[in-house]
């Protein structure tokens, strides 16, 4: 099993395919790499030499950021926000959507399941 960026990739898997398992990294930048690496995209991971392994790994490192550094750097994102207070830091902090889709009915997935009106009786 080929590890790349903390990261074990799947074997029997096309390069770009198993490269997408990494956080940070989806299509249209798993085909970048193949490219700068210039490996073929129909390659498997299990047909790769570990030279090639590494300079994937090199690529990686040196121009993308990827996994714990880009989960920090995210999180770190919404912190600031958060301190400004401005309105999407207020909606994060309530856990409330961020990106203006309505909230009257909807949103039960950042909202949570819906809770019974007290008092209410028929």
């Amino acid at each position: 099993m080929a590890r790349i960026a903390g990261v074990n990739i799947p074997t029997g898997k096309r390069v770009p395919i198993a490269l997408q398992y990494i956080h940070g990294i989806g299509p249209d930048v798993a085909h970048k790499i193949c490219e700068a690496v210039k490996i073929d995209e129909a390659r498997r991971v299990n047909d790769l030499t570990d030279a090639e392994v590494l300079a994937i790994r090199e690529y990686i490192d040196g121009n993308l950021t990827v996994e714990g550094d880009l989960r920090r750097e995210v999180t770190m994102n919404i912190k600031r926000l958060m301190d400004l207070g401005c309105y999407r830091g207020l909606r994060h902090r309530k856990n409330l959507p961020v990106r203006g889709q309505r909230t009257h009915t909807n949103a039960r997935t950042r909202k949570g399941p819906a809770k019974a009106i007290a008092g209410k009786k028929k």
